[in-house]
């Protein structure tokens, strides 16, 4: 039989068997094994390959310890390229995500992935959205999430919002006009009501996760302590006489010689109107890039022409506008200090600002701690110290205050497009803004939209639009923002606890979700490290708090595979280096595909294309076949043999060997990064080993071994010599056996003063002499006319003869 008939032959088996569903008894130990789920986006790729080859190896081998295995799969459906496809191919957004999901899964199944069918599920099926409207819901009413305006990216041409992968060198990427920041609102989910419990979870995840991981998250979540403080305007602006600071380096506020407010600044905004031309349109430029955008653009700046007074020296201090500066981070204003900051530094050199070093250095910037100059009182100090006093200063004398303050922002989940979730509120003239009757969800998304990139069609959608006010029952406004995609895979990984028939009637069905949860091990890119991985903790974090878990963390073990690279790159359409795995799987079958997936590097490790190494596992593949074959298997036997105490010395070898490789095995599904490269390159010499003895019942129990390691990584192969040799007797928990790993002989180094000029094979337990003998065997011609004067037998290491 062909392998591509024996890959379908099993994966027909496994559909109608039901083989890979979670059992419902509860009583067995579980394993949840998880890989992040694919956008989809019509084709798999090589990432999706190697993500899932990782997984799926993970729940087989688990499987057959005897484990009750959750291993689902599903699709992150909703988002912004459903509705450019929809443009572009003139179909609507949910006839293509269907279509390729169907298409994706047939590619998926084609390499044997042992997914759970029963728990599948879609993003944009209006039954999780119905259960994510209802949880907006109970954040609302929780406050958790709230309505303000903010800043987006803004085409003109197009009246449409873009993300910021959407701007290409500040213009839009489908018309190529100049991207705006328009003001507009939004809703914001109140994520840095958990900063600090986000930050102290992680140390339950240590060595538990990568410590890249957790360093980004500590990062992005950003905590620090300073002092928050006022610089009085010279003179008041409309309602504003102050200006706002905050400062984790106290310990340089002598320092300071120009305050920095970002463009969107409401002091700015008030000052606008008064400025000359040349001021006006470069801050109105600085308000229209996009945050990303000016981090990367050269310091740039504007003078106000007016002055705030130094707190502790009187000192008037210019007031700049700059483009470093973000309006979304603290309170959009900055103290600069440019002889102890390098961004301060850059500005001031560019518009020929004073620099004031306070802290004593023989090189500007220099931005660490350090004994303070030029600081009155504070002068010989250390920073540390430094800073304690002069915020206990501010304090003392109703300054300012000492607080504690987190980069983290609040989370945007607002989107003015049509493939989304839509947010579960209504707009009343009478009651405000109020959620929507929960036993009126889902709010489905219309079919009959047009969607020709011009705005949001929701919102040009009067039937949906239109509604009544669940408060007063008088005509209101149906809201037509839709969710963030990242909403949906916040807690997708909580939803496929739930069986398919309780899904109707609950978000979470309680005892499966006590069962499964937490997610034993989970799986995907380091280009998740931060806000996915961010916002699925605080999802969990949220819905522990309303009841539905009692999980505080969702992933107890986290790896991050590394990506899969051709010509040292990583592979794309742009860069012409893809390779198709339905081109694999045709041409080498699926198990080929695994096996060097697995085989050609570490998964936390890059994945560099090899044709030849792909050659070789085809190779090794129809070698297990063929043996197989040859040394008379076929012929079933349901356990392993009784192997004979008196084997030959290949016999024994090649039991060693494949009893190794078992060993092997245990360890790798043991270990937290699964070099599944040394598993399987343990594999090869256990049959290499058997090809050099013809015994047939090492042969058979080698099989009946090999097969059961090699199976979750090439399943189909392994199904079919399994149940042709041993009725598929051997997929169990097999151990090990000690007495086949025990050595019957050692090798020492014989050496001559020192110097190794040999090396002899003994038996166990050989007495000194009899060693010495074959010591001096091995290199009698070093030994010619030579007197010995020391014979040393270092036990199984070496033996030495010290001659003249």
């Amino acid at each position: 039989m062909k392998i591509r008939d024996i890959e379908k032959k099993w994966q027909d088996f496994w559909e109608n068997s039901g083989e890979y569903e979670p059992k419902d008894d509860f009583s067995l130990p579980k394993k949840y094994i998880l890989s992040m789920f694919p956008y989809p986006s019509g084709n798999i790729h090589m990432g999706h390959v190697r993500n899932y080859c990782i997984s799926d190896a993970l729940a087989r081998f688990y499987r057959k310890k005897g484990f009750n295995v959750l291993h689902p799969i599903g699709w992150d459906a909703f988002g912004m390229p459903a509705e450019n496809a929809a443009i572009k191919h003139k179909t609507h957004p949910k006839e293509w995500t269907y279509s390729n999901i169907e298409n994706m899964k047939k590619q998926l199944y084609s390499l044997g992935f042992s997914f759970s069918k029963s728990r599948d599920l879609a993003t944009c099926d209006p039954i999780y959205s119905k259960w994510e409207q209802s949880l907006f819901i109970d954040m609302w009413e929780r406050g958790l999430v709230y309505r303000k305006k903010g800043f987006l990216n803004w085409c003109p041409n197009d009246k449409t919002v873009l993300a910021n992968e959407q701007v290409i060198e500040g213009k839009c990427w489908r018309c190529d006009t100049q991207v705006i920041q328009k003001e507009m609102y939004q809703y914001y989910i109140k994520i840095t009501q958990y900063a600090d419990e986000l930050l102290k979870c992680l140390d339950e995840l240590k060595d538990k996760w990568p410590n890249q991981v957790l360093t980004m998250q500590r990062n992005w979540v950003g905590k620090s302590n300073g002092l928050t403080f006022s610089f009085k305007l010279e003179k008041a602006c409309g309602d504003i006489s102050e200006v706002e600071v905050f400062t984790t380096r106290a310990d340089t506020i002598f320092g300071v010689s120009y305050c920095a407010l970002a463009p969107e600044h409401p002091l700015v905004k008030n000052l606008l109107d008064s400025l000359d031309d040349d001021r006006k349109s470069i801050i109105i430029r600085m308000q229209n890039t996009s945050n990303k955008d000016r981090s990367m653009q050269k310091k740039e700046g504007v003078s106000l022409g007016i002055n705030v007074i130094h707190p502790l020296t009187n000192e008037l201090i210019p007031l700049y506008v700059a483009n470093f500066v973000l309006m979304g981070y603290g309170s959009g204003a900055v103290m600069s200090v440019p002889a102890h900051d390098e961004r301060d530094y850059e500005f001031a050199k560019e518009y020929s600002l004073p620099i004031k070093q306070v802290i004593k250095s023989d090189v500007l910037p220099y931005c660490d701690d350090g004994e303070l100059i030029n600081s009155q009182n504070y002068n010989g100090l250390d920073s540390k110290s430094a800073r304690e006093r002069i915020i206990q200063y501010f304090t003392d004398n109703n300054l300012g205050k000492a607080v504690v303050n987190y980069k983290l922002r609040d989370w945007g989940v607002s989107r003015q497009r049509y493939w989304g979730t839509p947010i579960p509120l209504i707009h009343c003239d009478t009651c405000g803004i109020v959620p929507e009757s929960k036993e009126n969800l889902p709010i489905k998304l219309p079919e009959d939209v047009v969607i020709d990139g011009e705005g949001n069609p929701l919102d040009k959608h009067h039937s949906f639009k239109k509604c009544i006010c669940p408060k007063c029952k008088g005509e209101a406004v149906r809201e037509t923002d839709t969710l963030d995609t990242f909403v949906e895979s916040s807690w997708y990984f909580l939803r496929y606890t739930t069986p398919l028939d309780k899904r109707d009637s609950m978000l979470l069905h309680k005892e499966s979700e006590e069962y499964w949860m937490n997610v034993d091990e989970y799986v995907g890119g380091i280009e998740h490290a931060i806000l996915h991985l961010l916002y699925s903790r605080f999802f969990t974090k949220v819905l522990r708090d309303i009841g539905y878990t009692k999980s505080s963390e969702p992933f107890m073990h986290l790896l991050t595979q590394g990506m899969v690279t051709k010509d040292g790159a990583k592979m794309s359409k742009s860069k012409g280096n893809v390779v198709d795995p339905n081109d694999i799987i045709n041409d080498y079958g699926a198990d080929s595909a695994r096996l060097f997936i697995l085989f050609a590097a570490p998964p936390i490790k890059e994945l560099e294309w090899n044709d030849s190494a792909l050659d070789g596992a085809y190779r090794f593949i129809n070698r297990l076949i063929s043996k197989a074959n040859n040394m008379n298997l076929i012929e079933p036997i349901e356990s392993l043999p009784n192997i004979e105490v008196s084997l030959s010395k290949n016999e024994k070898y090649a039991r060693k060997k494949v009893y190794e490789a078992l060993k092997k095995s245990n360890e790798v599904f043991s270990s937290s990064e699964y070099p599944f490269n040394t598993l399987i390159a343990a594999t090869m010499e256990a049959l290499n080993a058997l090809s050099e003895q013809d015994n047939v019942d090492i042969w058979r129990e080698g099989y009946f071994i090999l097969l059961n390691i090699l199976e979750p990584i090439i399943p189909h192969i392994c199904w079919e010599l399994s149940d042709k040799c041993f009725k598929r007797a051997n997929f169990c928990d097999i151990p090990v056996k000690q007495e086949a790993l025990k050595e019957d002989s050692i090798m020492l180094a014989v050496t001559i003063n020192g110097k190794r000029r040999g090396e002899i094979e003994v038996e166990l337990g050989i007495s000194n002499e009899e060693i010495l003998i074959k010591a001096k065997e091995s290199v009698a011609k070093w030994l010619e006319d030579k007197e010995i004067l020391k014979e040393i037998v270092v036990p199984n290491k070496l033996v030495n003869l010290v001659v003249k």
